[in-house]
């Protein structure tokens, strides 16, 4: 067992403490297989991707074109996704989501354990920003966690909370299996497409 002096995920030095011990167990190294076949599937978009921590989609995504840019509010992460991005470095910025502004309007935000990262109090706000940030017909897509245990993070959602959360602003249009789940996220996660109202 890892001891940690840092206890607040809503502090940028709990996950720098993470970083930089090595202890990221939520880390897939590498792309996972529903963002390559979404990728794939589709043209090239404007994409935000927050909370990126090691950043391998965003190297991915922009070589293949796509307009992406990744966030994190850690300065330890922002230099392992500056390691992972390569070329595309400068693509990796550091900012916080909630007041993070683009360049251009976003066609897709993805979503790869941001959501569970934070406290379950703060998903009003996250559902809020991603809506914000999103204007009709953009898209939500990716890994949604879906568990009942107290501690985290990552802090998993149940189904109909994340229904309620979103509906409002966000149709799901699609939502699927995960077949290379790394351990900490197996059996739990759903790859999910929601479309903004």
């Amino acid at each position: 067992m890892v001891d940690f002096a840092q206890r607040d995920p809503m502090s940028p030095a709990f996950w720098d403490e993470r970083f930089e011990r090595n202890f990221t167990p939520w880390d897939k190294g590498g792309v996972p297989q529903a963002l390559r076949e979404f990728a794939a599937a589709s043209a090239p978009l404007a994409t935000l991707i927050p909370g990126c921590g090691s950043a391998y989609e965003l190297a991915f995504l922009a070589d293949a074109g796509w307009d992406a840019v990744a966030i994190d509010f850690s300065p330890a992460a922002v230099v392992a996704g500056k390691a992972a991005a390569g070329a595309h470095a400068a693509r990796v910025v550091e900012a916080d989501f909630f007041s993070w502004q683009p360049a251009q309007p976003l066609q897709l935000i993805y979503e790869r354990a941001f959501l569970c990262a934070l406290p379950r109090a703060m998903r009003p706000q996250v559902a809020a920003r991603w809506a914000a940030l999103l204007a009709p017909g953009a898209l939500l897509a990716g890994y949604f966690f879906f568990d009942e245990a107290p501690k985290g993070p990552p802090f998993g959602i149940g189904r109909s909370e994340l229904q309620a959360l979103l509906e409002g602003d966000f149709e799901c249009i699609a939502d699927d299996a995960v077949s290379d789940s790394i351990p900490v996220f197996e059996g739990k996660e759903r790859w999910m497409v929601w479309r903004r109202r």
